[in-house]
């Protein structure tokens, strides 16, 4: 069966706001304050939590390592999860493609390197759980994104076939992940980088969620 697997963060999702948020409660306790601006890092927020934490720890101004990085990652993990939803929406359309897809007759579901449980808290906190077929994060197996295993646990829970699948993201992971599994990748092109993401030569760039029913249809039938 055709599938389509998203990636949540900066993809489905603009999260940015709340990862920050948590990076900048970390720093708090080691008394800074705002080292992290939510609308000049969002790029980094979407890279993950440790990018985050080193960008900080970098402006912080002192000497650090990555042994600094995984003491306070933890913390980060524990504020993210207590205020998961403040500023977190879903892209315009999103919830309207994802919709449009299933009643086509596709298979969707989600690939990411968050970790499942707050993938999971986040997808109920949205209201969106029920709409994918699966749901595979950064702990479901052993490796994660770019390495392929993850994206073929998405589209086989999901119950479709990888060799009729795609999958959307928004950054060089996701695009080597699809690359690794032999399948074509959208990007979308409203997250940080926009059109520049174009330098990674995905199959389609989706400018709008209003796009992706056929620019899907165009590239997996």
């Amino acid at each position: 069966m055709r599938t389509v697997i998203f990636d949540l963060d900066g993809t489905l999702a603009d999260t940015s706001g709340d990862l920050i948020a948590a990076a900048n409660a970390c720093f708090r306790d080691m008394g800074q304050h705002g080292l992290l601006d939510p609308a000049r890092d969002r790029l980094t927020a979407f890279r993950g939590g440790r990018a985050m934490l080193r960008l900080g720890l970098e402006r912080r101004g002192l000497p650090w390592s990555e042994a600094d990085v995984d003491a306070a990652y933890p913390r980060l993990l524990e504020a993210y999860e207590a205020d998961i939803d403040r500023h977190t929406r879903l892209y315009p359309g999103a919830l309207a493609a994802v919709e449009g897809l299933a009643t086509a007759g596709y298979r969707v579901g989600i690939c990411t390197n968050k970790p499942a449980a707050l993938a999971e808290l986040l997808l109920d906190r949205l209201g969106v759980r029920d709409r994918f077929a699966s749901m595979i994060g950064a702990d479901t197996l052993p490796v994660r994104k770019p390495d392929p295993a993850p994206y073929l646990a998405a589209v086989e829970r999901a119950g479709g076939a990888v060799a009729s699948s795609l999958l959307v993201g928004d950054t060089e992971t996701d695009r080597e992940t699809a690359r690794a599994a032999g399948v074509p990748c959208i990007l979308v092109a409203f997250g940080p980088e926009g059109p520049g993401l174009a330098r990674l030569d995905p199959e389609a760039l989706l400018g709008h969620y209003d796009d992706l029913g056929r620019v899907v249809a165009g590239l997996i039938g």
